[in-house]
């Protein structure tokens, strides 16, 4: 029996997504005990029109989203490939959904912010052509944060 993979397109309030939000915060406190709240701060789940969800066999297991973070760009968020599932392409397969939903909605550049121990997210990334920046608001002065960009 072969594994059915699905994308959709959603919001912010669809509950598979909150539930992977949730799980991706788990990871991120556990992987980053000492953050303080002036990190976290800026981890929030807004209400956003522009989610990606893949799910496997009927089960959600990758999401991501994006924002508007200018009229030319969009920010990249709230990226997780649950852990069983990781290195099956899900990963890119959001982001590449993320980027051609921005394009059809007429953004040219993405920009992402993720952590210094994201190591095999900040491969992921430039592997699929974002570049190392400037830490961009509300990231700048923030030394674990590594944020990137990429034209779309």
């Amino acid at each position: 029996m072969s594994n059915i993979i699905k994308t959709i397109k959603t919001t912010s309030e669809n509950q598979d997504f909150i539930n992977l939000v949730a799980a991706l915060d788990k990871s991120l406190w556990g992987r980053y005990p000492e953050e303080n709240q002036e990190y976290w701060k800026n981890n929030i789940l807004e209400i956003n029109p522009n989610v990606v969800i893949i799910y496997f066999d009927n089960k959600a297991v990758a999401c991501g989203c994006f924002k508007k973070y200018d009229k030319n760009t969009i920010e990249i968020k709230r990226m997780f490939v649950s852990l069983e599932t990781r290195g099956m392409g899900f990963a890119q397969k959001i982001l590449q959904e993320l980027e051609l939903w921005a394009a059809e909605l007429g953004y040219s550049l993405s920009v992402l912010e993720t952590l210094h121990k994201q190591k095999e997210a900040i491969g992921l990334y430039q592997k699929v052509g974002y570049s190392i920046i400037d830490n961009y608001e509300p990231y700048i002065g923030l030394k674990d944060s590594i944020c990137m960009k990429k034209k779309i």
